[in-house]
């Protein structure tokens, strides 16, 4: 009998023919890398474009490659820093600046929120604010300064009011696609275990949605922040905001004043959206990885709110009725009964 043939032993290393080629490790597609290196990379790409901006700025002034009226070098702009601070009162307008996107933003939140719930939840309500999502998201934001000039004057009202007309179709449609996108089978569950309509709403659909909305309404933040430097071209008073100093500066200079200022607000944006992002993963951190601490608080806060309103607003038991007492006369006896 003929021994067989001894086949040559495949290599654990030869790929399969099937699988994807060997990538390097630097290329590898949504690659989870350490956080030092994400912040090292965020800083190379800062430390490129300030090179790039020192390198078509630098020399004398009819030496450069753009002139000084065009762009002026990083030494020149930080040297006007102190100037910015003292004279324009950094600090007094970039704090007018938040308080009007506060203000603005949080109306359209308070607004928007409940509509996008509730045209997540109604299909006929959907249908009838569809025209003004539509609307809303589309129209140009700067075709809205005149407008809010001649309804609302040229006041912090203004301010406000154009914030809220610019932002609050963003936060409507956004909530109501994330009430939209819960599957039916919470719903159906919910229902099957005894859930009113209301009950579905309150319980179920809101959240399992507030994660997204809340995710929506952190990054429309930066948003609005963007729309106020349009909203601010006409002010009254010494504190304009940080978009009157830009118009001023571009007007009567300096112009490193303007360059600042560009500067100012991504670091300012920048640094609410981490403490949105901080805020987000607290409430939601089965969903962002937090450790909950804002989540466990309005948990609490959520029962003691309804154990206070149970207890206040309790409907009263009615009484039963009262039972008949047994007769304590003993009956008669056969004997007696007979007689009678």
């Amino acid at each position: 009998m003929t021994p067989p043939t001894a086949q040559p032993a495949t290599s654990a290393a030869t790929p399969s023919p099937l699988a994807p080629p060997p990538q390097r490790r630097f290329l590898a597609l949504r690659e989870d890398i350490p956080q030092w290196e994400g912040l090292f990379h965020g800083a190379l790409c800062i430390v490129l474009c300030v090179g790039v901006w020192g390198f078509v700025t630098w020399g004398e002034p009819e030496q450069r490659i753009l002139s000084y009226t065009v762009l002026p070098s990083p030494g020149e702009t930080l040297a006007e820093f102190s100037s910015l601070w003292f004279d324009r009162a950094l600090t007094r307008n970039t704090l007018a600046t938040l308080w009007r996107v506060v203000l603005g933003f949080g109306l359209a939140a308070i607004v928007g929120i409940p509509l996008g719930v509730l045209c997540g939840c109604f299909s006929r309500v959907q249908a009838f604010f569809a025209p003004l999502s539509i609307f809303g998201r589309n129209i140009p934001v700067a075709a809205l300064i005149p407008l809010t000039f001649s309804l609302f004057g040229i006041g912090e009202f203004q301010k406000v009011m154009f914030l809220f007309i610019a932002s609050v179709a963003f936060v409507f449609s956004d909530t109501a696609r994330a009430i939209s996108d819960i599957g039916n089978q919470y719903i159906d569950t919910a229902y099957t275990l005894g859930a009113n309509r209301r009950q579905v709403i309150i319980k179920v659909l809101l959240p399992l949605a507030m994660p997204s909305v809340f995710n929506s309404l952190r990054l429309l933040f930066g948003l609005a922040f963007g729309y106020i430097m349009l909203g601010e071209l006409v002010t009254i008073g010494d504190v304009g905001g940080l978009g009157h100093i830009i118009n001023v500066s571009m007007r009567r200079g300096p112009r490193e004043h303007i360059l600042l200022v560009l500067l100012i607000i991504p670091l300012v944006a920048l640094a609410i959206d981490r403490l949105l992002f901080w805020g987000q993963r607290e409430l939601f951190p089965y969903r962002y990885k937090g450790n909950g601490i804002l989540h466990h608080g309005m948990q609490t806060l959520f029962h003691a709110w309804e154990d206070i309103a149970g207890a206040l607003w309790r409907r009263p038991v009615p009484p039963l009725p009262p039972r008949s007492q047994p007769s304590t006369t003993p009956p008669p006896s056969h004997h007696e009964s007979k007689q009678s």
